[in-house]
């Protein structure tokens, strides 16, 4: 397992070692997919306009500096050939050539010249190639030169029985090759042998230009050749071991003079006027692709190659220098240093060193392995912050010096140059030097917080930014052991804030702006004008880094990169801009880190690399805004063109307006924003926006004006666009229409009259049959108001007379109940023939019929039917069983019928019993429920 682990380790160390570290311009990359063709690109060029034409496989590629558009070749065929000349442009493939015009609405159409002209081309002919000279466009097959001229359209044809392998044009001379003959030119329309086939040696010649007065040929596999009073010899570079190894494709002269050579299949070569190799991309460094078909250098210096998968655009005159660790062996720069001409990268990988300015590969520090937090030059030692502690690097070899975990910070105590004091994840530390070296001396006491960034404001008073919690305020003792005093500015907190010192001044940044510190109030206040730039939206990342070397503070916004120095001719701060957004730039937010070099020359480091920025090569150049395109969707949602060149005017549906516009900047770092308003609706100039083109919906009539302008790299376009259209008004709004609505309504005002008239009639009538039924209804309302009346009052009626009923059944069986008292007193008299004739009295009112009468009348008033319903129930029952179900019905107990029917407890009960067999009741049913229920 431990030999494992050395072998992984020692493969490593070699691996990064020779870890290729070239830094190259920027290059733009357009896939297939991002141009909507097929992957082979035969010739680039590029109008007045700056736009560029691409020969592709299926047709025609235009592209605007915004997006992509394809025009495909009428016969579906391979398009090897493009030239701009003037308005038109020229393309030639399988057995056709011509012309593409824009028309009124922005559009390509193409026009065959074989079709127009009427000759006929030779059978399975392709054009390869097209020059201008003069009046004249030159279309060159393997087989044919055709001569066009554009002043008469007349065509003369050059024949050849050998293949011609390319045209050239030298100081207005053409210049051709014929396989096995040599090389010719055109004098006075006719061709003439320059070169004879044995004195270029059967080389195959892939271009020429003119070369300190003389004639210089770049050939496939041989090189360079002069051709010197017309004599052929051979030009003897520095870059020769690499370019005789190639096979040469394309290859041209750039204006500065140097030239680029592209291979099939190791990229491009780039060599100066001398011959000395400048460098070499391919497919491993930064191409997409290493078979390089087609050369074409912009206006701008950017070199555009058309490849046999995709197309790329090196951007040689960029400020900007990229190196992209496409291995991943570096990983994410996080810090860097120069000491001498050695440049140090700390990364999450570890700590790692090349030579300045060569193409030497980064060398790894063998025991840094692991995340790099901070690089600090004190007195020429390098140290290193490290994840596992403190390192020294000397001689490019580490020494752990301290092995306290995460050593975010390092810096050494003024006025006391033997001490160190080191930000940890956990507190303050102090580094002393000693005889022996350095060494780890003690802890801070009191102190336990992590301390990414720290800053003296005394020698004694020091602050600590943390992220989440604010800022500390520390007081230590003389000795730098102890925490005397502690405070804390909880509200200055914020993601990714920072504090560094600047100007003898310490400024602490968060989303809220940049704030001062008052050593004397020890407060902070808010610094308007730092906080101008590096506050709310354009908040990124609160890192501050105070360069020593130019007196520069850099920060690091969310779309630039600023700088603040000291001004020239006063004491107000001056803040510039580079124009480099966060998504370029692919930095970590707070952790960005930024190395002066030398010359205006400065180190940034990304997540996949590092870039290097010439701040001398910044131009303000101002570019030109163009307008591609104004459509419009039809009855069918269909996109229709405008004319672009004139005014339009469009009818009430045609008021969805689609705008595109663009700028021909082709940086790869570059970013180009938009602006646009449309008078007449949106007077205020809409917010700058990276999308070049805008779709205006449901616009009303009225006369419009569209205005669009860009910004490239922090300058405005020197121009802006205006388009000018109207909208009609709607047919139901032209004075004609106007005039049917008068009329209609006068119509409208006599119909509504009328209608009114009738209606307000029918109203009365039916508000008068309503009133009507109301009093009806009033009536029939007040009836039974009446008839409620009455019925409340039979009610009491009935609820009296159950009273009375009540109080006569009580009145009798109290009476009975006195008497029969009275009787049985009697009786116990000792003389019984004395009170036999009050007995007899007595017995004729306990007999009394009277009573009952009245009792039944009463009965009969509160309940009617009970005796007419019981009598037809039970036919057989007796008058004196319909006076015990009456008293049954009133829910009277045998004891209180007893005296009220003058008989005994027991003769009632014997009387229910008589009863119940009458009504043929059950045993278990009881005869009180069943007569209170009937």
């Amino acid at each position: 397992m431990v030999i494992l682990r050395k072998i992984l380790c020692l493969s490593f160390v070699l691996l990064v070692t020779f870890l290729q570290s070239q830094e190259i311009p920027p290059i733009n990359i357009f896939t297939p997919q991002d141009y909507g063709a097929e992957d082979q690109n035969w010739s680039i060029t590029q109008n007045d306009k700056n736009f560029i034409y691409v020969a592709n496989n299926v047709g025609l590629l235009e592209y605007n500096g915004a997006s992509w558009q394809m025009y495909k070749s009428p016969n579906d065929m391979i398009l090897r050939t493009v030239k701009s000349v003037g308005d038109l442009i020229y393309t030639g493939g399988y057995m056709d050539f011509g012309y593409w015009q824009r028309n009124e609405f922005g559009e390509l159409l193409y026009s065959s010249l074989v079709k127009e002209i009427g000759f006929d081309i030779l059978e399975d002919e392709e054009i390869w190639g097209i020059i201008a000279v003069e009046d004249f466009v030159l279309f060159q097959s393997f087989e044919r030169i055709y001569i066009y001229s554009t002043k008469d359209k007349s065509f003369r044809i050059i024949n050849s029985d050998n293949r011609i392998n390319k045209i050239f044009v030298v100081n207005g001379i053409v210049f051709f090759q014929k396989r096995g003959e040599g090389l010719f030119k055109l004098e006075n329309g006719k061709e003439s042998k320059f070169l004879d086939s044995e004195d270029i040696n059967g080389v195959e010649i892939i271009n020429m230009f003119s070369f300190e007065d003389d004639l210089l040929l770049i050939t496939k596999e041989r090189g360079f050749y002069k051709v010197k009073d017309e004599n052929l010899e051979k030009w003897s570079i520095n870059a020769d071991n690499l370019i005789l190894n190639e096979s040469i494709y394309s290859g041209i002269r750039l204006k500065d003079g140097s030239f680029v050579l592209g291979t099939i299949s190791n990229g491009i070569i780039n060599i100066d006027a001398n011959g000395n190799l400048l460098f070499s991309i391919n497919q491993e460094i930064g191409l997409s692709n290493n078979t390089v078909l087609s050369i074409n250098e912009d206006s701008s210096g950017n070199v555009w190659l058309g490849l046999d998968n995709g197309i790329n655009v090196i951007n040689l005159n960029s400020p900007y220098r990229v190196f992209q660790d496409k291995l991943g062996i570096l990983g994410t720069v996080y810090v860097s240093r120069k000491i001498g001409n050695t440049l140090y990268l700390g990364t999450n990988q570890g700590l790692f060193y090349k030579e300045l300015n060569t193409n030497d590969g980064f060398t790894f520090i063998k025991g840094t392995n692991g995340q790099v937090w901070s690089l600090k030059v004190i007195d020429g030692t390098l140290f290193c912050g490290h994840d596992k502690g403190t390192f020294i690097i000397v001689d490019n070899r580490s020494t752990l010096i301290s092995d306290e975990m995460g050593t975010w910070n390092i810096k050494q105590i003024e006025n006391n140059p033997n001490l160190i004091i080191t930000g940890n994840y956990k507190g303050l530390h102090i580094l002393e030097k000693t005889s022996t070296g350095w060494r780890k001396r003690n802890k801070i006491q009191g102190f336990d917080i992590s301390s990414r960034y720290l800053e003296f404001a005394s020698p004694t008073e020091i602050l600590v930014s943390h992220e989440y919690k604010g800022i500390y305020r520390l007081i230590l003792d003389e000795e730098y052991r102890n925490v005397i005093k502690s405070s804390q500015f909880s509200k200055f907190m914020g993601s990714k804030s920072g504090i560094a010192q600047y100007d003898n001044d310490i400024l602490y940044c968060n989303q809220d702006g940049v704030f001062k510190y008052d050593k004397v109030g020890s407060t902070f206040n808010r610094d308007s004008l730092f906080s101008s730039v590096l506050s709310g939206d354009k908040y990124l990342s609160g890192k501050l880094i105070y360069n020593r070397d130019d007196k520069r503070l850099w920060g690091f916004p969310k779309n630039e990169i600023v700088y603040i120095e000291p001004g020239k001719l006063s004491s107000i701060p001056e803040i510039e801009a580079v124009p480099i957004p966060s998504e370029i730039r692919k930095g970590k937010p707070g952790y960005d880190n930024l190395l002066y070099l030398d010359n205006k020359r400065y180190l940034i480091g990304t997540t996949v690399g590092y870039l290097v920025i010439d701040l001398a090569k910044f131009k303000n150049e101002e570019k030109e805004i163009f307008l591609n395109g104004v459509t419009y969707n039809s009855n069918h949602n269909e996109s229709v063109s405008l004319a672009t060149n004139v005014a339009s005017n469009l009818k009430p549906r045609e008021n969805n307006l689609h705008f595109k516009y663009s700028v021909a900047s082709y940086n790869a770092l570059s970013t180009n924003k938009y602006q646009y308003r449309l008078l007449g609706r949106y007077d205020q100039w809409s917010e700058w926006s990276s999308s070049p083109e805008v779709v205006f919906e449901n616009l009303p009539h009225g006369e419009y004006t569209f205005e669009a302008r860009a910004i490239t790299d922090g300058v405005t376009s020197k121009n802006k666009i205006s388009y000018n259209f109207s909208i009609e008004k709607p047919w139901y709004i032209k004075p004609l229409a106007l005039i049917i609505y008068a009329l209609l309504a006068i119509v409208s005002i006599y119909l509504i009259h009328y209608l009114n008239k009738r209606y307000y009639k029918k109203q009365k009538e039916t508000l008068l049959r309503k009133k009507a039924q109301e009093l009806e209804l009033e009536q029939l309302e007040n009836q039974r108001q009446l008839i409620q009346f009455k019925n409340k009052n039979l009610q009491l009626d009935i609820e009296n007379k159950n009273r009375e009923l009540g109080m006569a059944t009580m009145n009798l069986v109290k009476r009975n109940e006195l008497l029969n008292n009275i009787k049985e007193e009697l009786t116990r008299a000792n003389s019984i023939d004395e009170i036999k004739s009050v007995i007899k009295v007595i017995n004729s009112s306990l007999n009394s019929t009277g009573d009952w009468k009245l009792f039944e009348e009463a009965f009969n008033n509160v309940d009617k039917d009970f005796m007419k319903r019981i009598k037809i129930l039970h036919p057989a029952i007796t008058p004196n069983d319909l006076r015990l179900c009456a008293y049954l019905r009133l829910n009277l107990s045998s004891k209180e019928i007893a005296p009220l029917l003058n008989i005994s407890h027991k003769s009632v009960e014997v009387k229910r019993y008589r009863l119940r067999k009458k009504m043929g009741l059950e045993h278990d049913q009881s005869l009180s429920n069943y007569i209170i229920e009937l």
